[in-house]
């Protein structure tokens, strides 16, 4: 014998449903103001899509320890200069707040900003109390994680607790105007912790990446209602806070060792930003019955792709050889433009004969060993030009339009094949 109780069911309403909207025509609609927060981190707002949208909600995630709260804190502290900003932590204690704001202050000389108020609170509702109280133009929420609703059983940071805390914080941005940063935690993955459905909710999504034991950090943006979307900010780790790199492709290039064998130059893009990056490979005769294979800032799969193409169409026996590759300064680089510098790096490596220093590579790599269009060509070979160098290797499918700038010499070809001729026999 089991009870259950029976819940009678309400009878269904009769008559015509009262609609809480009405539609309105597209040409009526009027336009927001669209002013946006201005900010003195230029590569933070170039990101956002040149500055903070007000009603927006933007979700910031990264690793532990990579300087989420360092750069949010740093936007909070130019912003609060003429306006106001609440600063929510439910990790660190104020006193703890207080002390980085301090030290990010120190190198520039400035005092601290009279329109940044600081709360430890977790408790959502209480949250929502300050914000009516204080009504800030910018709301930071450190993190999404750590905030829970009373109202709900589940503890904070639940996947029931992380989304329905979203929901109402965006609800309050819309209706209110005002501007809120979350933070929110990764998984072993690197995706943000909690359901997808979170990123959904914000509207604009960054990721903060780098390595630990590198200086440079990559703010990405994933998702943008209000700009580009794949953007890319450059700072670099220091013991005053974050600092803006102004020309990332010199800083990436600042230790490259000339005239070594293994080393080339790959023009890549950022989302709007054509980088220069130094893509290394390193070939070995293997001690072992299976090769290895090993990438660094790389992808996996397309550096296998690469050295079967190197072995096939190129004449490369590379079965024999452990195989290395890697980006410097710890960047992520995904495009397969880099493909071409990628194979002329291992090439040389194989056959111990450097790479022009002059040279730089743009192409991607089909599995018949050709040479693919890539795409922004004009801003790439402009980057290469402004940097000195005076040769730059593409496929030949490209050389349409613009003619390239002034004392860049193009040099086009259609195969992997003849790439490596000319890249390795060149002087």
């Amino acid at each position: 014998m089991v009870a259950e109780a029976v819940v009678p069911s309400s009878p269904r309403a009769t008559g015509k449903p009262k609609a809480r909207s009405a539609p309105k025509k597209l040409s009526e609609v009027t336009p927001g103001a669209g002013d946006r927060l201005a900010l003195a981190i230029g590569e933070f707002s170039r990101v956002l899509g040149g500055g903070i949208v007000p009603g927006s909600v933007v979700l910031v995630g990264g690793d532990p320890g990579i300087g989420k709260s360092t750069l949010l804190l740093q936007m909070a502290l130019s912003v609060a200069e003429g306006r106001t900003v609440l600063y929510v932590s439910g990790e660190e204690s104020e006193a703890q707040i207080k002390s980085r704001a301090t030290r990010l202050l120190a190198g520039g000389g400035r005092n601290l900003p009279e329109g940044l108020y600081l709360v430890t609170e977790t408790d959502l509702e209480a949250i929502l109390a300050h914000v009516d109280t204080l009504a800030p133009d910018l709301a930071v929420v450190d993190s999404i994680q750590t905030v829970y609703l009373p109202g709900l059983e589940s503890s904070a940071g639940s996947i029931s607790q992380v989304r329905e805390c979203a929901a109402v914080l965006q609800g309050v941005a819309k209706s209110k105007g005002l501007a809120i940063f979350l933070v929110g935690h990764v998984t072993k993955e690197g995706a943000i912790a909690g359901p997808r459905v979170l990123e959904h909710i914000v509207d604009t999504v960054l990721y903060l990446e780098g390595d630990s034991f590198h200086a440079y950090r990559l703010l990405r943006s994933v998702k943008n209602r209000f700009g580009a979307t794949t953007e890319v900010g450059v700072f670099e780790m220091r013991p005053d806070g974050m600092a803006e790199v102004l020309n990332p492709s010199e800083a990436f290039l600042a230790e490259r060792v000339l005239h070594a064998p293994g080393s080339a130059i790959a023009v890549t893009m950022e989302g709007t930003r054509p980088l220069l990056v130094e893509i290394q490979g390193l070939t070995s005769p293997t001690t072992f019955g299976n090769p290895r294979r090993t990438a660094n800032g790389l992808d996996f799969n397309r550096l296998l792709l690469t050295l079967a193409v190197l072995t096939r169409r190129a004449g490369l026996r590379l079965g024999d050889q452990d195989v290395f590759a890697n980006v410097v300064g710890g960047l992520q680089v995904s495009e397969p433009a880099a493909d071409l510098a990628l194979a002329v790096s291992i090439a040389s490596s194989y056959n111990d004969k450097p790479v022009p220093a002059d040279l730089a590579f743009i192409g991607e790599v089909g599995l018949s060993g050709e040479l693919r269009t890539v795409a922004q060509l004009p801003a790439r070979l402009r980057e290469a030009a402004k940097l000195g160098f005076r040769r730059v290797l593409v496929p030949a499918t490209v050389l349409r339009g613009d003619p390239p700038p002034d004392g860049l010499h193009v040099i086009a070809v259609r195969s992997l094949a003849e790439a490596l001729v000319v890249a390795l026999e060149s002087k």
